[in-house]
């Protein structure tokens, strides 16, 4: 059983695809509780070095599966529950030395947009449309997007879309800072790898611990993020990766001057 979730681990790549095509990935509680588990899977790996967030079908998540809510009889606690063991995903995610990019198509809605901002990294189809629709239907935001919506473009515009019925086109939401890239469908599968292979084939590490510190960082006080990067940044020096390509860009730099 995946519960709604697939996940695949292979040569240091960890693929988390969303897999309920029918219902444009909402997550209920079973996929709540998937995302949760395969978060903890994922990041107490140690030979994963990079992260896919993809997903199938036409959309890419339409957030809480509002209709099993409705449907199913569930209480405001039900409610509550799933959001947790969702919120407990993305935290782990977002706080691991983990570089995570996230191939985005079709429509994302509500929590979705949360979702996909637990990716580092958002590349999405020129077919992706962005909403939040909370309000629509009497609903507040959840799945991060209170925090991790404003972070990424900014407290006014996050606004327009939780204040207003407003839809963005892949266009608009690249040049809002919500997604990084925006490629043809046809490209979204490559672009994505391509992305994660770069950090597989890089300084991993390093990528990782760049992601960890900015995203930890935003809750913390400017003292403690200086002395964690004081902390991190010695650390990976002593590394033998590191002190590779120091000495090789060093040895460049000289032949450079010369």
């Amino acid at each position: 059983m995946t519960d709604g979730i697939l996940l695949s681990i292979v040569d240091g790549l960890a693929r988390v695809t969303f897999d309920r095509p029918a219902s444009l990935n909402a997550m209920d509680f079973p996929m709540a509780r998937r995302w949760r588990d395969v978060a903890h899977r994922v990041t107490s790996d140690s030979s994963v070095g990079a992260v896919i967030l993809d997903a199938n079908g036409p959309a890419f998540c339409a957030g809480g599966d509002v209709v099993a809510m409705s449907t199913t009889g569930a209480s405001g606690r039900d409610v509550t529950d799933t959001a947790a063991a969702i919120h407990d995903g993305i935290r782990t995610f977002a706080e691991a030395p983990l570089p995570m990019v996230a191939a985005v198509q079709g429509a994302v809605a509500g929590g979705g947009l949360g979702l996909m901002l637990t990716a580092d990294y958002v590349v999405a189809s020129d077919t992706a449309r962005f909403v939040s629709r909370y309000a629509n239907i009497g609903l507040t935001p959840d799945l991060g997007v209170s925090t991790l919506l404003p972070a990424a473009i900014g407290q006014r515009r996050a606004l327009q879309l939780l204040l207003q019925d407003r839809m963005l086109d892949a266009a608009e939401a690249r040049d809002w800072g919500l997604v990084a890239e925006v490629v043809a469908s046809a490209d979204l599968a490559a672009r994505v790898e391509a992305i994660a292979r770069f950090w597989l084939d890089g300084a991993t590490a390093a990528f990782g611990q760049a992601t960890r510190l900015v995203r930890v960082g935003a809750g913390r006080t400017f003292a403690d993020n200086l002395a964690d990067e004081a902390a991190t940044i010695g650390a990976a020096f002593d590394t033998p990766a590191a002190r590779a390509r120091v000495a090789a860009f060093a040895t460049a730099s000289a032949k450079g001057r010369a």
